[in-house]
């Protein structure tokens, strides 16, 4: 078994990906991946080794990512956008053996303090511009006794073509950085049955992604809806995949009449964005079969504009890192107001009660989740595993909800104190740990608001140390500096106290 085994079965000159306007079919996409891997294999990657990808959606992904999890390596997909603290503390996790880095990511890795990456002995850039950039110590800082290879990607398309090796089914592939149902934010192992399970569970629907159709990758491949469904399921079923890098409602439109794209998935901002243009005629959707959305719920007011203008059914589903992600889906059956649809096939649902009974019907409940789909833990963390994962391998979402007759899921309220911006998971005890490194802040709250665009905001409540001043430009700077950006407050308000239980808990809520 291997993941990279999904291109191995289509016709050679059908296209496989577009990347800024580049068409690659899946006989040029399979030689690129082998002649990668070919060359990740000469560097001394091997089985378990751990690979980062700091890559947005295109071409040097995907070949990239193929190539690790066929090696035997385990892929580590990363925002090439993060910020050089929060980057440098996910690669101290995974301590990678090797780091592909896009051009947009070379600063903040550049940054990051290599002599904690014990591993890492390889460094590939997508263009040989950043080759100096990423080269020589940081911050003064030199690993003794240790070089680092540094090389374009491709340099890497000339090595010697190799074919995937046979992985054990519960051989990890992917580790994805979630802030999901663990807290802070920790890296899901995803095993080779995880995902290929999952893109299969998904293809159980009828009317989903097929061969043949082209399918609108603007979510983020770092991402596991922009990973597994998206880029999984179209390589596995054939489909052509249009890479796309930054989200533009405009530019998006035009591009499904150009490329005649067939299937649109995205999260709710997207759906949010498009339903709020003007001037559009439902033409400009007339080759869109198929239009999906999770990991956030949909506004229904949006999703009755999109009705009522466009004639798009958007079909949404419900699903999370920790199980590869799709859980259940709206496709192939019913699409009911209110609901995120109904188990895939091979994936057992339970509303449980806080005594872990099974509800009555209609009642509602923390949502449990098992298949072969459900990770195996954190990565290196069993005491974060063990609080999600049960010795039955029931996974405890901490999302509340309930099931209806027909075996429909309605989320009611999601995992405590989560906020969810454009479809990314923020915890608040990350942002508020940030918040508390300036120098000026004795106490830091943070919440979720309601946004329009976004379904929600960060929104930072601060009190300062006595004598200490900082305006909330300061202090939302000083948050781009240590976190991505979608998780950094929007709104910082300095406040004389915050409201705490009397056991000095924080009370969220009351904010």
């Amino acid at each position: 078994m291997n993941l990279a085994s999904i291109v191995d079965k289509h016709e050679a000159s059908r296209p496989a990906i577009i990347s800024r306007g580049r068409v690659t079919n899946y006989g040029e996409l399979r030689d690129q991946i082998e002649a990668f891997r070919g060359s990740l294999t000469a560097a001394g990657v091997a089985p378990g080794d751990r690979v980062a990808l700091m890559c947005g959606n295109g071409r040097w992904f995907v070949v990239a990512y193929l190539a690790t999890v066929g090696a035997g390596a385990i892929a580590v997909p990363l925002n090439p956008l993060s910020p050089a603290p929060e980057l440098e503390a996910e690669l101290a996790i995974v301590d990678p053996k090797a780091v592909l880095v896009e051009a947009s990511g070379v600063p903040s890795f550049s940054a990051v303090d290599r002599s904690k990456l014990r591993a890492l002995s390889l460094v590939i850039v997508t263009d040989a511009m950043s080759v100096t950039n990423v080269s020589g110590p940081v911050a003064g800082k030199t690993v003794v006794g240790k070089t680092t290879d540094v090389r374009t990607f491709d340099v890497m398309l000339t090595g010697t073509p190799t074919r995937w090796v046979e992985m054990p089914e519960n051989a990890p592939a992917v580790l994805i950085f979630t802030s999901g149902t663990a807290g802070s934010p920790k890296a899901a192992t995803l095993t080779h049955l995880n995902l290929l399970e999952n893109i299969c569970q998904n293809f159980s629907t009828s009317d989903h992604i097929q061969e043949g159709d082209v399918v609108f990758g603007v979510l983020p491949m770092y991402h596991i809806f922009g990973l597994n469904v998206v880029l999984g399921m179209s390589l596995m079923a054939g489909a052509c995949v249009v890479l796309v890098q930054r989200f533009d409602p405009v530019t998006a439109v035009e591009t499904f009449a150009e490329r005649r794209v067939t299937i649109v998935p995205g999260a709710p901002p997207v759906w949010v964005a498009i339903s709020l243009m003007e001037g559009i005629s439902a033409d400009a959707f007339a080759t869109v079969r198929l239009a999906l959305t999770g990991a956030a719920r949909m506004p229904e007011d949006a999703s009755e504009r999109l009705r009522r203008k466009f004639g798009i059914e958007v079909r949404e589903g419900y699903g999370l890192t920790e199980a590869a992600p799709v859980v259940t889906s709206s496709v192939g059956v019913e699409n009911r107001v209110g609901s995120v649809g109904r188990a895939v096939q091979g994936v057992d649902v339970r509303i449980v009660d806080e005594r872990g009974h099974d509800t009555p019907v209609g009642d509602e409940g923390e949502v449990w989740v098992k298949g072969p789909n459900v990770f195996v833990g954190y990565w290196n963390d069993p005491e974060a595993t063990a609080r999600v994962l049960d010795s039955d391998g029931w996974l405890h979402t901490g999302d509340i909800g309930l099931v209806d007759d027909d075996g429909y899921l309605y989320l009611i309220d999601r995992a405590k104190d989560l906020i969810i911006v454009s479809g990314f998971n923020v915890y608040p005890a990350e942002v508020e740990e940030v918040l508390m490194r300036h120098p000026a802040v004795h106490e830091a709250g943070v919440v979720g608001v309601p946004h329009p665009h976004t379904g929600e905001a960060v929104r930072a409540f601060v009190v300062l140390k006595v004598g200490a001043e900082a305006d909330e430009d300061t202090l939302i700077d000083h948050c781009h500096d240590h976190i991505a950006r979608y998780k950094c407050p929007s709104k910082v308000l300095v406040v004389d106290e915050l409201p705490h239980n009397q056991v000095g808990k924080l009370l969220r809520r009351s904010l």
